[in-house]
């Protein structure tokens, strides 16, 4: 099956997207029943409930994986402008 002329560019950024919505709907069916254990066992052993620290470090790195794909977080992305940058320069000097 052949597929068909993209822009590399784009091809990667709906992949970025289409894994960080699988990613995040992963994070929210987990911690929902990480939670859901929590209230049915022992919830009075400890001030902070433990499914907490799993929420919140996990979902700093969904954020970040979210940013990359929604935000210009991505270090590739800024790297490409830069080159892109440098090149219109060069040009321009050449002139």
């Amino acid at each position: 099956m052949e597929t068909p002329d993209r822009d590399p560019q784009l091809w990667r950024l709906a992949r970025q997207r289409a894994k960080f919505k699988s990613g995040l709907l992963i994070y929210l069916l987990v911690n929902a029943l990480l939670w859901v254990i929590w209230s049915f066992t022992g919830r009075d052993s400890s001030p902070i409930p433990w499914p907490l620290w799993v929420s919140f470090f996990w979902g700093i790195g969904v954020v970040i994986r979210g940013l990359k794909a929604y935000g210009n977080l991505g270090w590739a992305d800024s790297s490409e402008r830069e080159y892109e940058k440098l090149l219109r320069q060069q040009r321009n000097e050449l002139r």
